[in-house]
């Protein structure tokens, strides 16, 4: 139901029911913010005004269904959308404004036309209840207002979680009271690469930027009103050069350093004095002040052991603690940032890498090195959020040749994507239930651009949402429904990549990049979980 109504789930009535100036909206209190959210985004497309008042449109409140689920009814009398929560209602919304023209979709309105939706039965719910996209600010920063759009976006496509990888080695992106240096000095570096980084170029530009706390509060204001929850990272204890760059005491080598300016794992991590832990604990106060959803990410993911293996301060707190090496280390350093999560009633979420010293009590695993991983948290009796880099990661190439921009990793193609399953093969039903959905991942290291964003999502991002929702795929029956999508693309102003291949402005020539083939990344994937105990 991610796109238009499939014919599975809906029963077809007779007639139409067209809106006219005095149709009118009623809602429940509960559900009032997707009352209000249709009415702003039918009112400024169609130009007519939906009134509080009984009859015409009318949302209304039901026992019995899930908080995701919701009822469409359509005679040609009146519209009911039935749901038990604010989110079945936003998407019986979503689903209502997709049964209308495309035109519905714009902004504003370009001629006078009859708006009608046929008549017709809907009862819709979805398959996975985390259906989140991870978009990179770290790396290239994506201005407050380009990301409140890719909000909406996600809220089209019924997406629910936006993933924010905010810190890393190439940039910190949130403002912090209590160390202003983080944003003064770590929202900033020199340059970037300019293509793969096994090419050397680099484009002589400064780049930043971040999210002052007033900015946070009203994009998460903002997601909440689209049953968009935003789920922020603070990556520890590697990609933090950035931090180390703007409090070089925070570091191993005692030496000031730059935000990095290369692509790629860099071993500049955090050492593990006490000084420094309380250091990410008062970031994490701040953070917790601005993030009410339930998770909260803290990495734990690439995280080079040289830097510990030659620090005499980290042996020493091997010896201390009686560890075995610096794998464990992390999970102890690890399990402090998730104790102190759990203490104060949020989950947190680490990257599969935190099985290598032993996953730390309440940990939910993103799991992006594949089913292997997956499994084995699942397995251990950890709830799974799925993301393999070979499947969902949508910074990957979209075909083969050299007409893509920047082509990086194996090819990752709609067909692929749409018939993505995040659950592993071998399962029990227990372990099966540990498997909350799955992301889609934007990283943004060679993606400098919202149309570079838009080109690399779309419409890989809308195959996958379907994935997501509905459990029966069709690819061919997509394909139809996706020429109809297009044009809504096109109504919202997104710069999809065309089925035939990228327009001549949506290529790179100036930024080379480093494709490979599948069999490659199953290799590299084998290589970096050779060392997992079971």
């Amino acid at each position: 139901m991610t796109l238009i109504p499939a014919p599975s789930r809906c029963a077809p009535g007779q007639g139409l029911f067209t809106f006219t100036a005095a149709t009118p909206l009623t809602a429940d209190p509960v559900l009032a913010r997707a009352a209000a959210w249709l009415r702003q985004a039918l009112t400024s497309a169609t130009g007519l005004p939906l009134l509080d008042g009984p009859g015409g449109v009318e949302i209304r409140h039901a026992v019995g269904l899930g908080p995701e689920e919701y009822r469409l009814t359509a005679t040609t009398e009146s519209v009911l959308i039935e749901a038990s929560a604010q989110a079945g209602a936003f998407y019986g919304a979503q689903t209502l404004r997709q049964l209308l023209d495309p035109a519905a979709f714009r902004a504003g309105r370009t001629g006078d036309r009859t708006w009608s939706i046929p008549a017709i039965e809907i009862a819709d719910a979805p398959t996975y209840g985390w259906r989140g996209c991870l978009i990179d600010v770290a790396r290239h920063f994506l201005p407050k207002n380009d990301l409140l759009r890719y909000i909406d976006l996600l809220a089209a496509h019924k997406l629910n979680v936006l993933h924010l990888h905010l810190t890393d080695d190439q940039g910190w992106r949130l403002e912090i009271r209590k160390y202003p240096k983080l944003t003064e000095i770590g929202a900033w570096r020199r340059e970037s690469p300019l293509g793969a980084r096994r090419h050397r170029l680099f484009d002589g530009r400064p780049h930043g930027g971040f999210y002052s706390q007033d900015d946070i509060r009203e994009i998460v204001s903002y997601a909440a009103d689209r049953s968009v929850t935003v789920l922020p990272e603070i990556d520890l204890p590697g990609h933090t050069q950035a931090a180390v760059a703007a409090y070089p005491e925070l570091g191993n080598l005692g030496v000031p350093l730059g935000v990095r300016t290369e692509w790629g794992v860099g071993e500049n991590v955090i050492n593990v004095s006490d000084e420094t832990i309380t250091f990410f604990t008062d970031v994490l106060d701040e953070v917790l002040e601005l993030f009410p959803g339930e998770y909260i990410c803290v990495g734990g993911d690439e995280t080079p052991k040289t830097q510990w293996n030659e620090s005499l301060p980290a042996k020493e707190r091997i010896r201390e603690l009686g560890l075995r090496d610096a794998d464990e280390l992390q999970t102890w350093l690890m399990r402090h940032f998730t104790d102190y999560l759990l203490a104060r009633g949020r989950k947190p979420l680490g990257w599969d890498e935190l099985l290598e010293g032993g996953l730390p009590p309440g940990v939910t695993v993103g799991a992006w090195r594949g089913d292997r991983c997956a499994s084995m948290a699942a397995r251990a009796g950890h709830d799974v959020v799925v993301s393999p880099f070979a499947e969902t990661y949508l910074d990957f190439r979209q075909a083969e040749g050299d007409q893509e921009p920047v082509p990086i990793g194996s090819v990752t193609s709609l067909r692929a994507v749409h018939a993505f399953d995040p659950v592993p093969h071998g399962l029990t039903g227990e372990e099966r239930s540990r498997i909350l959905g799955a992301q889609a991942a934007l990283w943004t290291e060679h993606i400098d651009s919202p149309r570079l964003l838009d080109y690399m999502a779309f419409p890989r991002l809308a195959a996958f949402a379907e994935a997501m929702w509905s459990a029966e795929r069709d690819f061919e029956d997509f394909r139809v429904r996706l020429a109809v999508h297009e044009k809504r693309l096109d109504a919202l102003g997104v710069e999809y990549r065309p089925a035939t291949g990228p327009h001549p402005w949506q290529r790179r020539p100036d930024a080379p990049g480093h494709p490979r083939s599948r069999a490659e990344i199953d290799s590299q994937l084998a290589e970096w979980t050779s060392n997992l105990r079971p």
